[in-house]
């Protein structure tokens, strides 16, 4: 069973091998070099730009999330950014991180989030869709893959307080110390 945890500079390491133990396809994606040990060592320097926070099980990661503020007039935005490994896909271990990212995201202040998912990633899309997400702009042939191929990119959006009533089915005010609605 997975813990999640606040990435700290012990996980490096173990989140190195994660990244590198991913399939090439699903590095594609990910907007920084993960494989770069300076990375992901800078990622634990302390940026209060960032949360980031990885699922432990003993001395492996199994998956990282991490919400990214965004810079200047949209400081009230959080990016969300979400890796699980190809072994706990389906095991509920990217709900659990998600909802993670949503619940410490809304507690600092984060009023909107916003997610980047390949059009093609249904399982993710269902994800984050059924966290109260909604598409918000379709990016075509936004991104290409390693084969030069583009593809189209869906921004998925999470307004705080117009879903706050969907938010209950999943348990967030309960997670924030609210009463459900």
């Amino acid at each position: 069973m997975s813990a999640v945890v606040q990435l700290q500079p012990e996980h490096c390491e173990a989140l190195l091998r994660f990244f590198q133990e991913l399939p090439e396809g699903d590095r594609t994606f990910i907007k920084e070099d993960v494989t770069d040990p300076a990375t992901v060592q800078a990622w634990t320097a302390g940026d209060d730009r960032a949360q980031r926070w990885v699922a432990v099980d003993g001395d492996a990661v199994r998956g990282y999330v991490a919400v990214l503020r965004l810079p200047g007039w949209s400081d009230h935005v959080g990016e969300v950014r979400l890796v699980v490994s190809p072994s706990a896909r389906g095991s509920g271990l990217g709900r659990e991180l998600a909802r993670h990212a949503l619940v410490q995201a809304v507690e600092a202040g984060r009023t909107k989030l916003v997610v980047e998912v390949v059009a093609e990633q249904g399982a993710a899309l269902a994800l984050f869709t059924q966290l109260g997400f909604s598409g918000e702009a379709l990016l075509r042939d936004q991104i290409r893959d390693r084969e030069g191929r583009l593809r189209d990119l869906m921004v998925l959006a999470h307004h705080v307080q117009e879903t706050w009533s969907g938010m209950d089915t999943v348990g967030l005010p309960e997670a924030l110390g609210e009463e459900p609605g």
